[in-house]
């Protein structure tokens, strides 16, 4: 499942905050790691200088790798380099496509010359245009000397009870199983509900009895996926809580200071789709904690 991993970078000290990701990835999984420095066109005679900043990072991205192999008994992992030239975005996601990349791993912040890599560009069109499960390293609160011990410990997923959102399990199951972390399941109730009328729509708050049983049936159904991690010695937990989906999500996700947030891409909750534009959206835009998405499939690119 995770054969592959892709680091792009732009020459940026923040778009560096994913290489410990991604070196603890790759150690952690077996895989083999290709790092990709993307140029545009106008900036040709730049190439020599390109081609040095990309060898002198991926040695130090190999002895990264090598350290975290040797940890958990690994083989030794291939880590390989080159450099593109074109647009940033369209460069990785074909690159991706083409080298069949499993997983990428990037920055939501950084800079290529006067090209920023955040959220609204390069990050954000690889995220809408890639079929790829991406994991997205916010630079915000982000410290580049965060212990390698505590990297990749906990993982917050969300679930909505639809079979679209359960994609994300077994990605997660494998990644944790593999480097060892440890799973929260999370399903969030919104604290009301809609009554359509003629006259358009009006909400109602739940009673307390349809709270609580609404909260035991989606207990039940999150402990029945916490058995298959369980099996694989994955400890996990189960929360299920009532709020905003997304600002619930935000919170409870620093709250217990999760390292990644691990979401599909599409799925529902209530009336509402977890699509690009709605809950994924806001957890990207506003949330803290750097993310896990993967794209359901079949489901449109932009």
């Amino acid at each position: 499942m995770y054969e592959k991993i892709l680091l792009p970078l732009d020459g940026s000290d923040t778009a560096q905050i994913a290489v410990p990701y991604a070196e603890r990835l790759s150690g952690g999984l077996s895989s083999q790691l290709s790092v990709i420095h993307v140029r545009e066109p106008y900036e040709d005679k730049y190439v020599n200088m390109h081609r040095l900043y990309l060898e002198k990072i991926t040695q130090a991205i190999k002895r990264g790798v090598k350290n975290y192999a040797d940890k958990a008994g690994k083989r030794k992992i291939i880590v390989e380099s080159a450099i593109l030239t074109g647009d940033p975005a369209q460069e990785i996601v074909d690159y991706a496509d083409r080298e069949n990349i499993d997983l990428i791993v990037m920055s939501t912040h950084g800079r290529t010359g006067i090209t920023r890599w955040a959220l609204g560009s390069v990050a954000d069109r690889v995220l809408r245009a890639t079929r790829k499960p991406l994991a997205l390293i916010r630079v915000k609160n982000i410290q580049a000397d965060t212990p390698s011990k505590t990297l990749i410990s906990r993982i917050l997923v969300t679930l909505d009870g639809s079979k679209q959102s359960e994609i994300i399990i077994p990605y997660v199951e494998e990644l944790a199983s593999r480097i060892k972390a440890e799973v929260v399941l999370l399903h969030v109730l919104e604290p009301s509900y809609y009554i359509f009328t003629v006259g358009g729509f009006n909400y109602d708050a739940y009673s307390e009895s349809q709270r609580k049983s609404m909260r035991a049936f989606y207990k039940e159904y999150l402990e029945g996926i916490a058995t298959n991690f369980r099996k694989r010695e994955i400890a996990t937990k189960c929360q299920v809580m009532f709020g905003v989906v997304a600002e619930v999500i935000i919170d409870f996700a620093d709250k217990i200071h999760a390292d990644f947030v691990a979401m599909s891409t599409h799925g529902r909750s209530g009336i509402s789709r977890w699509v690009l534009g709605s809950v994924v959206e806001r957890v990207l835009r506003a949330g803290n904690t750097p993310l896990f998405l993967v794209r359901e499939a079949g489901a449109k690119t932009e």
